[in-house]
């Protein structure tokens, strides 16, 4: 087997139902003996609106830290399962379908491993994030469908 695939870009936004695109990603690298990286990109609430004179900025920023702390524990996590070296987990805030694919380009990744519910319809005309990284990226991209 030729190593068609050298650097897998995994990513990952930390529902539940992600376990089967870890696993593809996983096997995929192994396959290929590429090295695997992951990815997560926090999109930022932006809620700085106010009601009544009362600001939920406070709110908004304690939620943020609340969620981002959590999803570091599991990307080490999931990084310590996966066996990676610290360097190779990214945590990055943005929005996700342009920091994955800014990413990628700028690591030189072959592969990006994502999951995808199968948006249809006007889900599918606004966007999101496996359609966007598919049409927008430079090399090959698997989206792993999260059946539900």
């Amino acid at each position: 087997m030729t190593n068609q695939y050298q650097k897998v870009l995994l990513a990952v936004d930390f529902h539940e139902d992600n376990a089967s695109v870890v696993k593809t990603a996983k096997e995929l690298s192994e396959l290929y003996s590429a090295d695997l990286h992951v990815v997560h990109v926090r999109e930022p609430l932006g809620l700085s609106c106010a009601v009544d004179g009362l600001s939920w900025v406070d709110e908004a920023y304690a939620l943020e830290e609340r969620v981002h702390k959590e999803n570091k524990k599991k990307m080490t996590e999931l990084g310590n399962k996966l066996g990676l070296a610290e360097e190779s987990c990214y945590m990055l805030e943005g929005r996700p379908a342009s920091v994955i694919l800014d990413l990628s380009a700028k690591g030189g990744f072959d592969l990006i491993v994502l999951g995808t519910h199968g948006q249809h319809g006007l889900q599918l005309l606004l966007g999101c994030t496996a359609n966007s990284v598919l049409h927008g990226s430079g090399c090959d991209v698997l989206a792993v469908r999260i059946r539900d």
